[in-house]
């Protein structure tokens, strides 16, 4: 991503960003950044971000040793969504599964 990118927070400060695996392209979860959560992110190379529940930032894999090397970061034509690419230190969602994109959503004819 480049340093003159401007971002479009919400009112919250906020901009959503989806983590995909680099190798897979399978999307492994959602999750928020602030501006704090990018950079750290862009420094360290690893995923940064803010937790909304418990109003701070949190280094992805801190507690659990399931980090996300950051291989990629992209941002979306209208500046208010992030993708970034990463190599996966094991599964992304607390629940143990890889994605956090795991339950399947029928459909019904209308």
């Amino acid at each position: 991503m480049k340093s003159t990118v401007e971002l479009k927070l919400d009112q919250n400060g906020l901009i959503p960003c989806v983590v995909q695996d680099q190798n897979t392209r399978e999307v492994l979860m959602v999750a928020w950044m602030n501006t704090e959560a990018v950079e750290k992110t862009r420094q360290t190379g690893e995923t940064w971000f803010w937790s909304r529940s418990r109003q701070q930032l949190w280094h992805k894999g801190a507690t659990s040793g399931n980090t996300q090397k950051v291989v990629k970061m992209k941002i979306d034509c209208d500046n208010d969504t992030l993708l970034v690419e990463v190599i996966p230190n094991g599964p992304a969602c607390h629940t143990g599964a890889t994605s956090c994109f795991f339950t399947q959503v029928e459909f019904t004819e209308i």
